[in-house]
């Protein structure tokens, strides 16, 4: 993409973004969130969510992070939030929690097993049995903006696009205001996707993830587990910078910023981005995206 064709692109209306974060597995962890945080605030994004995992000590981290996010900055805190190991009346406690500390936005999740992705999941004998059940019950305790996951391409426990599209319907009815996409690097996967959405009577927003991944190989095995398709014009791209992280954070950002274009060509203004905590490179594709940061407004 040339300088004169990002020029002319930034003329265009910025877009609304949105960031995803993963909770600190350390202190060094923290700390380098914690700048991310920082330095991404300026950029006035419309949230920014926290992953949560199924594990006791990944909560109590996406819960701490969500809080501090809430209470030390002007960001509006989405929290994660899913079904696993757990029963109804205690993730009801954890969200009652989020409400008391300022969070009124959950990304209700059912979430991967504890064996990890791929494994079979088996709801709590007391616990909501999928992401439907866990919307209804956020959405009648009247506290929360629910947003919820979709795949535009068929996930791993796919069945196919009829009960995909149905069950991502059912989340719609039981009060979810939009659904974030798995990434995906090819705009047609999307627009069909949202296409086929539509025909099926969802008509909320549905955000187009933007994964900012620069180690080529972890993508891989990323986009592996949900199978999320890579191009091969994508390999060729990274073919030779194993050892050059700067040229591979400048084609990340770059293409991730031309597939928010070619989206914006067709109407799409919202995008979410998968930052993996790393605020260079979501910084860099905000500017290429015509986003200039503003003054941050306290907390």
């Amino acid at each position: 993409m040339s300088s004169l064709s990002i020029a002319n692109r930034q003329k265009d209306a910025a877009p609304s973004v949105s960031f995803e974060f993963f909770p600190p597995k350390s202190e060094a962890m923290a700390t380098r969130l914690w700048e991310t945080v920082q330095r991404l605030e300026p950029m006035a994004p419309e949230f920014v969510s926290v992953t949560y995992g199924a594990g006791g000590s990944t909560r109590e981290r996406t819960h701490d992070t969500v809080k501090r996010i809430a209470s030390d900055t002007a960001l509006r805190p989405a929290a994660h939030l899913t079904c696993v190991s757990a029963t109804k009346a205690e993730v009801l406690d954890v969200a009652d929690s989020y409400a008391a500390a300022g969070v009124h936005h959950i990304v209700a999740l059912r979430g991967d097993p504890p064996e990890g992705m791929g494994a079979a999941f088996a709801p709590h004998p007391d616990g909501f049995a999928n992401s439907v059940e866990l919307i209804e019950a956020l959405s009648e305790a009247g506290k929360f903006e629910i947003s919820v996951s979709c795949y535009p391409e068929p996930h791993p426990n796919s069945r196919g696009w009829d009960e995909d599209l149905a069950f991502l319907k059912a989340k719609q009815d039981a009060g979810a205001k939009r659904a974030i996409t798995q990434f995906f690097f090819e705009p047609d996967t999307y627009l069909r996707f949202v296409e086929k959405a539509r025909a099926k009577g969802i008509t909320m927003p549905l955000v187009p993830g933007i994964m900012l991944q620069p180690n080529f190989a972890g993508l891989k095995r990323m986009a592996s587990m949900v199978q999320a398709s890579v191009p091969a014009w994508l390999d060729r791209l990274y073919d030779g910078l194993d050892s050059d992280d700067e040229t591979r954070d400048l084609v990340t950002a770059t293409v991730a910023a031309e597939l928010c274009h070619k989206l914006a060509d067709e109407g799409v203004s919202d995008f979410h981005f998968y930052t993996l905590n790393r605020a260079g490179l979501a910084l860099s594709t905000c500017r290429l995206l015509g986003m200039k940061p503003k003054p941050v407004q306290a907390a």
